[in-house]
């Protein structure tokens, strides 16, 4: 028992010890993040982050982590826009990632599908992908209901059909080269697939 007992306050020393030693999580300021949103984003993503624009991406609710990567990749250039490469090179890194955890905190309002032939063949692809041309399902990735997974894959929900279609045809293209997986699923996928799946995409909630 005594063995044991040393053995369990040896490891919670060591816990205790490499929890000290880990970098402190960079501060959050979401007043600040919803001030500087007011400033540099507000005019295409709207007040609240929900866009009204179908070529402007909704950014509320987003996972922040998600946000702060591309503000980062617009501002080194790493993701090509004129524009965002513009406005992300007036923020520093604390504006950038309060701006992302606030809107991370806003409440994203649905979409809606509009075409429902092209709804039906996109659910296919998003549940269950092309197998035999090697196409993954979104869900995969994404999640069912395109909630997307924390800290590693964006929410797609709701989503603007047409901002999503761009973005596809970017990454199939070539002109989007920050993430070499969807490079390669869109790459395989032709017009109609790729509306197809936006369009279900904009009516997952």
């Amino acid at each position: 028992m005594k063995s044991l007992a040393a053995l369990l306050t040896a490891s919670l020393l060591a816990a205790t010890a490499s929890a000290a030693d880990a970098p402190a999580a960079p501060k959050v300021d979401l007043a600040k993040g919803a001030a500087s949103y007011a400033t540099v984003c507000v005019a295409c993503h709207a007040a609240d982050g929900n866009s009204t624009v179908p070529l402007q991406p909704s950014l509320a609710q987003q996972h922040p982590e998600y946000t702060l990567k591309q503000l980062v990749e617009f501002k080194s250039g790493t993701r090509k826009d004129p524009i965002m490469q513009g406005f992300a090179a007036m923020l520093s890194e604390d504006d950038a990632r309060n701006i992302s955890w606030w809107l991370a905190s806003q409440k994203a309002k649905p979409g809606a599908a509009t075409d429902k032939d092209l709804v039906l063949a996109g659910e296919r692809i998003f549940r269950g992908g092309i197998p035999d041309r090697h196409i993954p399902a979104c869900a995969g990735c994404h999640s069912p209901n395109g909630a997307g997974i924390p800290s590693q894959y964006p929410r797609l929900s709701g989503q603007h059909t047409d901002y999503t279609v761009k973005q596809m045809v970017a990454f199939r293209d070539g002109t989007r080269g920050n993430n070499a997986v969807m490079q390669g699923v869109a790459a395989k996928m032709n017009d109609r697939e790729i509306k197809a799946v936006s369009d279900y995409i904009a009516g997952l909630r």
